[in-house]
């Protein structure tokens, strides 16, 4: 044990740190909004991001996805889903 109370390497094994070490947890994802950058977001019950269109992918980020003339189209990555949903609305209004 080292003299801050904190656990030492011994052999190169790997031993718990103090709590305060430990990186912070995420934070929890936060409600969708309805409007960003004056546009209207498509908001999505059934979406787990809250956005209609907007996908989170394994590496965190948030792909915006639609439909155009018939075929599937992607309209970016995003850090997050808010900046992916306001790339959906611009698309989707554009074309309707």
């Amino acid at each position: 044990w080292g003299a801050d109370g904190g656990v030492l390497l011994v052999l190169g094994a790997v031993v718990e740190e103090e709590a305060e070490a430990a990186p912070a947890a995420p934070a929890e994802a936060e409600a969708p909004v309805a409007e960003a950058e004056g546009l209207r977001l498509h908001l999505s019950a059934r979406s787990n991001t809250g956005y209609m269109g907007v996908y989170r992918q394994a590496s965190g980020r948030y792909k915006a996805l639609g439909t155009l003339k018939k075929k599937v189209s992607t309209f970016g990555v995003f850090d997050t889903a808010v900046a992916a949903a306001v790339a959906y609305a611009r698309a989707v209004g554009e074309y309707q």
